[in-house]
């Protein structure tokens, strides 16, 4: 049988790659025959990779010492990792989401692959509106640095509800792999984006709650019915970095299930199509999580 996929010994770094999408991406890679470098806060439970690697991705420092034990060639990166800022603070979800890619991307992928190599992002269909407000996202996307980063956030991070940072990291996320899918053209390496609807993950409870329960959550996953599951989310990135999509590069994969074609339809509300940065948005939204938690906690008392 040829191989097409055409991963047999090749390098591959997967973050995120305890849970959810990220372990079921390392385990699809390890069925392909790659060399699994498994990044993660969190023991990796996947038979047969090459090393499990502890890293808090938030973390500028631990990401230097986790690239200080992955070989200096690199054939895919998949930046599967996220939080959904519902139980991680403003900071810490953007840097996980967010910088964490960028600072791997330009000071580690940049050096270490060549032609022929790939990457891929699973951003989130949170993340589809990147291109309505490129003017809110431009400072962070076009800087270089992890302390440039901070510093165009430091205001959101003080002021903006955790789980906005979510949001507004996909967008990044998204916008950052568009353009450096034009720059690694001229290495011949490709980058793409796969923006995943409601999975069924470790993190099902957290946006449940955010978005008001399990029917409302399986209602973002377009006429499916049911929740994706992580292999119906990994298997398009393992896809993507495979030489089955030799020449496809600067791509946006929508992968939940028509859910993003009934909005376009107008058959469906967008609500995500709002500012991630307004202050007043943000103030709003603050203010209606907090009033939310309170109520919760008074429920909780009164069982």
């Amino acid at each position: 049988m040829k191989d097409y996929f055409g991963y047999k010994d090749k390098v591959c770094v997967v973050t995120g790659a305890s849970s959810g999408m990220g372990e079921a991406t390392a385990r699809m890679l390890v069925d392909l025959g790659a060399k699994v470098y498994a990044i993660d806060l969190n023991d990796c439970k996947v038979d047969w990779i090459t090393e499990f690697i502890k890293c808090n991705l938030a973390s500028k420092e631990e990401i230097d010492e986790a690239f200080a034990k992955i070989p200096e060639h690199i054939d895919a990166f998949f930046g599967v990792a996220g939080l959904s800022g519902s139980k991680t603070d403003y900071r810490t979800t953007f840097d996980c989401n967010y910088t964490a890619n960028m600072y791997i991307t330009l000071n580690y992928l940049k050096n270490r692959m060549s032609k022929g190599g790939a990457i891929v992002y699973c951003t989130s269909t949170a993340g589809l509106e990147w291109k309505k407000f490129k003017r809110e996202q431009n400072k962070v996307v076009h800087s270089k640095t992890w302390e440039e980063v901070q510093e165009a956030t430091k205001k959101l991070a003080n002021s903006a509800p955790s789980t906005f940072a979510y949001m507004y990291s996909k967008r990044c996320l998204s916008q950052f792999a568009c353009e450096q899918a034009v720059e690694f053209a001229t290495l011949g390496i490709r980058v793409n984006n796969v923006l995943p609807g409601s999975t069924d993950t470790g993190m099902k409870q957290e946006f449940q709650d955010m978005v008001g329960g399990e029917e409302a959550l399986i209602a973002e996953a377009g006429l499916a019915g049911r929740l994706a599951t992580s292999e119906e989310m990994a298997a398009p990135m393992v896809f993507l970095n495979s030489d089955m999509a030799s020449f496809t590069s600067g791509l946006d994969m929508v992968v939940d299930y028509t859910d993003t074609c009934l909005k376009v339809l107008g058959k469906k509300k967008n609500l995500e199509a709002i500012s991630a940065t307004n202050p007043i948005i943000c103030a709003l939204a603050k203010k209606m999580m907090n009033k939310s938690a309170k109520n919760a906690l008074n429920s909780g008392k009164e069982n």
